[in-house]
């Protein structure tokens, strides 16, 4: 489908017979929806008179690719609109139609920042007028605004909004638009990461009296093994996803999305290679939260075992088959599993396990702490987790379990009564006793 405005539609279908692209010749371009919109744009001649054109597509609308053509072949004017006269709402709208390659999740996060708080605050202002004063001020807005409803903006939502307009303001400068960002230089309130902590029982015993709880707790090593216990003998159906989380630390999306292909129980090793992406009610498979999540975990043999089971299970319930296919854990129709499902069911099994309450993730926090526990270093947790930096995982997720913290303590005063060569409880070198004699340093060789 093209347009003699330079204008065209096409999608990334392919012929069923050749395997090639269909482009802009796909029968279906005329469904509402289907393939996305491309402008093509006449450049001068190149040095050598040779004839250059610049194309640019993913627009979700005709109205838009033009939009975007029309400022890209004269960047003082959007819309008919002088450059010096473009608002910030017409911006973002232009923006937000143009982004390419962007994951679903982000995308939507993008739009809903714009629409709910960008346009409805911003919106009118000119882009050229920005001011970081006039962008702070917006953030003030919002935070006093949203504490009188009595429904306050996390620090994390605040940070996602300000990095939503620094990225489509960081466009405009690319444009022309602005000589600097301003969303640059606001300032917001400081939001550190509650770390994790573990429920002693004297947390546990202000929790019962009070209801009051960490943000984030993690289980001790004895209550995890509680918790897989119960659920085992409860012959839960999910015991042992909930196994493989605990013990190996995967997020809820990474667990939904395992496939038998991904395990290897001759190597012992499971690939997690996938993750089940929830937006709204829609799923869909994507790689992994980053290229170090791309990973290979070794596998105990308790859990091959475990894992072992629960092939001959699927192997007994599909006869004629020599190897289990699809999903590990999936539904009815051989879907994955929701990520929001596997939340709200291990909610009500922590409840009536009776244990203190932790969230589904904080088993992610608790499977580092474990590896930890069990003298693994942080590289080795790093890797487990799959996260990019060492960094990341000591800031994080190095939770230190009451046992390993009075082993380490305990390992440092027995260093020092080494280096100076006394017991616990003795006389200081030196010293008179009551005898009037003195006491001896006693030497190591």
């Amino acid at each position: 489908m093209t347009s003699a405005a330079g204008l065209f539609k096409r999608c990334g279908c392919h012929d069923p017979m050749t395997g090639r692209r269909l482009g802009s010749q796909c029968p279906q371009l005329g469904v509402r929806g289907h393939g996305s919109w491309y402008f093509r744009l006449e450049l001068p001649p190149g040095k050598n008179g040779r004839r250059r054109q610049l194309r640019r597509g993913g627009f979700a609308s005709r109205k838009a690719a033009g939009a975007a053509r029309d400022f890209l072949s004269n960047p003082t004017t959007l819309d008919g609109t002088s450059g010096s006269a473009v608002t910030v709402a017409q911006w973002l709208r232009l923006w937000l139609e143009s982004r390419e390659n962007l994951a679903p999740s982000t995308m939507r996060s993008y739009a809903m920042h714009a629409r709910r708080h960008l346009i409805p605050n911003l919106g009118r202002e000119r882009v050229t007028e920005l001011t970081p004063a006039r962008v702070q001020a917006m953030f003030t807005s919002l935070i006093r605004t949203h504490a009188a409803t009595g429904r306050p903006l996390s620090v994390a939502t605040l940070q996602r909004i300000q990095a939503t307009l620094r990225v489509a303001l960081n466009a405009a400068v690319r444009r022309g638009l602005l000589a600097s960002n301003p969303a640059r230089f606001v300032e917001l309130p400081s939001g550190a990461k509650p770390h994790p902590v573990v429920w002693t029982p004297t947390r546990i015993a202000l929790w019962q009296a009070s209801g009051i709880r960490p943000a984030v707790a993690v289980w001790t090593a004895a209550q995890t093994a509680e918790f897989l216990a119960w659920l085992h003998r409860s012959e839960h159906p999910l015991y042992v996803l909930f196994h493989l989380v605990a013990l190996l630390g995967l997020r809820r999306g990474e667990a939904a999305g395992l496939q038998w292909a991904d395990v290897d129980l001759r190597a012992r090793t499971v690939t997690v290679a996938r993750q089940v992406r929830q937006i709204g009610k829609h799923l869909e498979l994507a790689a992994p939260k980053s290229a170090s999540s791309n990973r290979v975990i070794a596998l105990d043999h308790t859990t091959a075992a475990l894992l072992q089971g629960l092939r001959i299970e699927w192997l007994a319930t599909h006869p004629g088959t020599s190897e289990p296919v699809g999903f590990l854990f999936p539904d009815r129709s051989g879907a994955p599993l929701r990520p929001d499902f596997l939340t709200v069911i291990f909610r009500h099994l922590n409840s009536a396990s009776g244990l203190p309450p932790v969230r589904l993730h904080d088993l992610r926090h608790g499977a580092a702490s474990l590896s930890l526990a069990a003298g693994n270093d942080l590289r080795t947790v790093q890797a487990l987790l799959g996260h990019s930096s060492i960094t990341l995982t000591a800031d994080t997720y190095a939770t230190v379990l009451p046992d390993l913290a009075h082993h380490a303590a305990e390992a440092t005063a027995h260093l020092l009564q080494d280096a100076t060569g006394t017991q616990s409880g003795r006389r200081r070198p030196g010293r008179r006793s009551r005898t009037g004699r003195s006491t001896r340093i006693r030497h190591h060789r």
